[in-house]
C-alpha cells in the first residue's frame, strides 16, 4: 500500500479505512479470505475458553455498550450502519483525551506494513504520538506480505509475544480460537463488556457490529480496526454512458444483461461488462456461506437455488458476447484498467475502489465518473444484501496478571481511537502540522517530504475510531457515496453466524476449492449446471455433510 499517495489527500480516515482494500488485495491471493466455502470465517466456537478463562457469555453480553459520540456532526448521517459522510473538514478540532493517559512506560507492539518501514530513531511522528499518549509504543513492524509467517513464529513462543499484537483475519493461525487466544492474550471482558467501557469513551463510540468480531469463545479479546458493513457494488461508467446518450434504468437481472449488450461495440473496442460473478451472487441473494432453511436445516451456499440461478445468469451474460474478451480469458488482474480506460463499462468491485478510481483518473480525465447501480434483485423484487465483516483486522494485548498494565494499554487505545474531528485523529493520521503536512488554500492537508519517511500507518493497525467518508477532495463523491449507502442499508441482513469466530477443522480446508474453478467454467460455458450437481455431491461426501454437522452443533449449543 502506498501510504505516501494516500497522504496526499484529505480525509485520511477514509484513505486508511476505505482504501485498505489496496493492501488487502496484495495478500488475498495467498490468504485465507472470507467468502470461500472452506476457509476460516468471521464466525463463534463452542469450545470452552483455554487457560482457565472465565465462562463464555452470549455475544451481546461480552461486547461493550455502544455509546456514540459525534464531535463533528456528519453532513450525511449513518443509516442502519452505513458509513457517515462529511462534505468538509472541520475548522477546529476537539481534544477527546485532554490529559495524556500513559504512565511513561514503554510497550512493544507488532504490526504489519505494506510499504517502507520507517526508522524509529529521531522519528518526529512517533515522538509526537508518544507525547500525546504519555507512554511510548515501540513498534516491531513486519512486511505485510509475509506477516502471517512472522505471526505464527511469535505466537509459537509465548515468551517473545509483544505487549500488543495486530492479527489480521487472513493471518489467523490454526487453533487460534480454541487454543491460542485464551492462553496468550488478555481477556478484556472484565474491562470493556457492557457499561464497563464507559471508562473509555472513544472505545464506546465503536459500533457493536464491529466488536462482535473481537469475541472468541464468548469472551472479548480483540481491539478492532473498524471497517464498513457495505462492501461491494456494481459500477458503471456514467461519464461514458452520458456521452453515448444512454441513461440506465436497471431494475432486474434482465435489464442489466440488456444494458451490457447495448453498450458492447466490439468494432470500437468497447464491451459492456467485466466478469459479473460478484454481481450475480448479490442480485440473486446468495448467502455468504450458510443459510437456515424454513425447516431448520443448514444449507450451504453451493446447495441453494440462489447459487444455481446466479451461475445461470452469469453464463447468460458471457454467452451474450457482452463480456470483454480478456475477462473471458480470466485475465482478472487487468479488469480495473479496462474499466477505467473505458474498454469495459460495467464492473463489480469493492466500494473502496470508487474513491481510488477518482484518485487515479481525475487528473488526466476531469470528467471521469463511475457510479454504482442502485440495489436491485434479479427478479425485480426486494434486494437482499448481506453484511460484510466490519473488523477484518484486530489487535490483542499480551496476557498479564498486572491489571494496571491492562488498564493503561486500554487508556492508550482510547486515545488512539479518537474519531474524525479530534486532535488525536489528526495527529495519528496526518502527523504534526508544519512538520509532516501543511494546509492548502482549501484547508486540505498536503504532506511534506518528511511525511513519506515518517508517517506510515502503524497505530491504526492497533485500533482506530469508526470509519467515516471524508473524501472532500473529490467533488460530489461524499454525497453520492453516502446516498448510495443510505439507500442500500435498508436491505442489509445479518448472515448466519454473523459476528462469531469459528475455526473450522483443518480437514475441511480444501473441499470448497473446486467451486472457485467451477464458477469460472460454468460462467464461460465450459461446464454446465449438471457439473454443479456432481460437484455438490462430491463436496458432501468429501466432508461437506460433516462440516454441516459441525456448524449444526454450534447452532444447537448457542
Amino acid at each position: 500500500m502506498n501510504t505516501t499517495t494516500h497522504l496526499r489527500h484529505a480525509g485520511r480516515v477514509a484513505d486508511v479505512a476505505l482504501e485498505r482494500r489496496s493492501f488487502l488485495g496484495l495478500v488475498a491471493a495467498g490468504a485465507a479470505v472470507v467468502g470461500v466455502p472452506t476457509l476460516l470465517t468471521g464466525c463463534g466456537s463452542p469450545s470452552d475458553p483455554q487457560g482457565g478463562a472465565a465462562a463464555a457469555l452470549p455475544i451481546e453480553d461480552a461486547i461493550p455498550t455502544y455509546i456514540p459520540t459525534d464531535y463533528v456532526d456528519p453532513d450525511f448521517p449513518s443509516v442502519n450502519g452505513s458509513t457517515p459522510g462529511f462534505s468538509r473538514l472541520p475548522d477546529t478540532l476537539v481534544t477527546s483525551v485532554p490529559t495524556p493517559p500513559g504512565s511513561g512506560a514503554v510497550f512493544t507492539a507488532m504490526t504489519p506494513l505494506w510499504g517502507t518501514i520507517p526508522q524509529a530513531k529521531g522519528n518526529q511522528y512517533y515522538a509526537a504520538v508518544n507525547e500525546m499518549l504519555g507512554s511510548t509504543i515501540e513498534f516491531q513492524i513486519a512486511d505485510g506480505n509475509t506477516y502471517g509467517d512472522k505471526l505464527a513464529t511469535v505466537l509459537a513462543s509465548s515468551k517473545d509475544v509483544p505487549d500488543w499484537v495486530c492479527v489480521p483475519n487472513w493471518n489467523l493461525p490454526p487453533r487460534f480460537a480454541t487454543e491460542i487466544v485464551g492462553n496468550v492474550f488478555q481477556d478484556l471482558t472484565p474491562y470493556l463488556a457492557g457499561d464497563k467501557v464507559k471508562a473509555y469513551p472513544n472505545l464506546a463510540n465503536i459500533p457493536s457490529d464491529v466488536w462482535k468480531f473481537c469475541v472468541f469463545n464468548g469472551r472479548l479479546y480483540g481491539l478492532p480496526m473498524p471497517g464498513e458493513i457495505l462492501t461491494d457494488a456494481t459500477f458503471y461508467r456514467q461519464d461514458v454512458l452520458d456521452q453515448l446518450g444512454i441513461t440506465p434504468d436497471v431494475r432486474n437481472g434482465d435489464d442489466l444483461l440488456a444494458l451490457a449488450l447495448e453498450l458492447t461495440d466490439a468494432g470500437s473496442g468497447r464491451w459492456g461488462a467485466e466478469d459479473l460473478w460478484t454481481t450475480a451472487a448479490i442480485i440473486h441473494g446468495v448467502p455468504p456461506k450458510w443459510r437456515l432453511d424454513d425447516d431448520g436445516s443448514l444449507v450451504h451456499r453451493i446447495e441453494t437455488d440462489e447459487y444455481r440461478a446466479a451461475l445461470a445468469w452469469n453464463a447468460k451474460l458471457f454467452a451474450s458476447g457482452a463480456v470483454h474478451p480478456d475477462a473471458v480469458a480470466a485475465q482478472d488482474g487487468d479488469a480495473k484498467q479496462r474499466f477505467q480506460s473505458g474498454r469495459s463499462l460495467i464492473m463489480a468491485d469493492g466500494l473502496g475502489s470508487w474513491n481510488e478510481a477518482l484518485r487515479d483518473n481525475l487528473g488526466a480525465n476531469p470528467a471521469f465518473w463511475q457510479q454504482p447501480f442502485a440495489p436491485f434483485a434479479a427478479d425485480g423484487g426486494t434486494p437482499v444484501l448481506y453484511k460484510g465483516n466490519p473488523a477484518n483486522i484486530s489487535s490483542f494485548l499480551k496476557k498479564t496478571d498486572d491489571e494496571d498494565k491492562v488498564k493503561e494499554l486500554l487508556a492508550l487505545a482510547n486515545a488512539l481511537a479518537g474519531p474524525f474531528g479530534t486532535a488525536e485523529f489528526d495527529l495519528v493520521n496526518y502527523g504534526v502540522e508544519g512538520v509532516h503536512y501543511t494546509k492548502d488554500a482549501d484547508g486540505l492537508p498536503v504532506p511534506t517530504e518528511l511525511a513519506a519517511s515518517e508517517v506510515q500507518p502503524t497505530y491504526i493497525f492497533l485500533l482506530s475510531g469508526p470509519v467515516v467518508n471524508a473524501k472532500v477532495q473529490y467533488p460530489g463523491y461524499v454525497e453520492a457515496s453516502s446516498a448510495w449507502q443510505a439507500d442500500a442499508a435498508q436491505y442489509l441482513t445479518d448472515p448466519l453466524f454473523f459476528g462469531q469466530q469459528i475455526s473450522e477443522p483443518q480437514q475441511y480446508a480444501s473441499i470448497g476449492q473446486p467451486f472457485q474453478d467451477l464458477e469460472k467454467d460454468i460462467s464461460r460455458g465450459r461446464k454446465s449446471l449438471d457439473d454443479l450437481d456432481v460437484a455438490v455431491q462430491t463436496w458432501k461426501s468429501a466432508g461437506g455433510d460433516e462440516l454441516r454437522a459441525f456448524y449444526q452443533d454450534i447452532l444447537d449449543n448457542a
